[in-house]
């Protein structure tokens, strides 16, 4: 079993994905927009503005995946628990990146922070050699842990 973090956001899904591949030294292996998707019997028009945000976009970076979309705006005939409700910030969670080195761990959390928010700032802790909690620019709310060293 593996767990698979899917984000979401709000019309900068390509971008995000893009900065995260580069970042983790991951592959945008799979992207599509909601433009790119077959019409459904049932489904309503997607307006012109939501056409070009990612319906679905999955990174890999060695044996790990991170999946992500944007939300569809609201939408008449889309049920907004479901789909099309538009974009809500994430609560009640964090993407944890495990790290095994203090040097690897400081770059990606600097990475990460660029543009956003840091909550904890990196540093040792009692249980680390490094760790850090940060909101990026994109929204996403991470914390960074370096493995116990030797």
């Amino acid at each position: 079993m593996q767990f698979v973090p899917y984000l979401n956001f709000d019309g900068n899904c390509a971008e995000a994905m893009a900065f995260y591949a580069k970042l983790f030294g991951g592959e945008i292996v799979f992207q599509s927009t909601f433009g790119e998707m077959p019409p459904e019997e049932g489904m309503p028009a997607l307006p012109e503005s939501a056409k070009s945000r990612l319906m679905h976009a999955q990174l890999k970076v060695g044996a790990q995946t991170l999946m992500a979309s944007d939300a569809l705006p609201a939408m008449p005939g889309l049920d907004p628990e479901v789909c099309g409700g538009g974009y809500r910030k994430p609560q009640g969670l964090w993407v944890s990146i495990a790290i095994e080195t203090e040097a690897e761990g400081k770059r990606v959390f600097e990475g990460l922070a660029e543009g956003g928010q840091v909550t904890m700032p990196f540093a040792r802790t009692f249980w680390s050699p490094g760790f850090g909690m940060v909101t990026d620019r994109f929204g996403t709310p991470w914390m960074v842990n370096v493995a116990t060293q030797p």
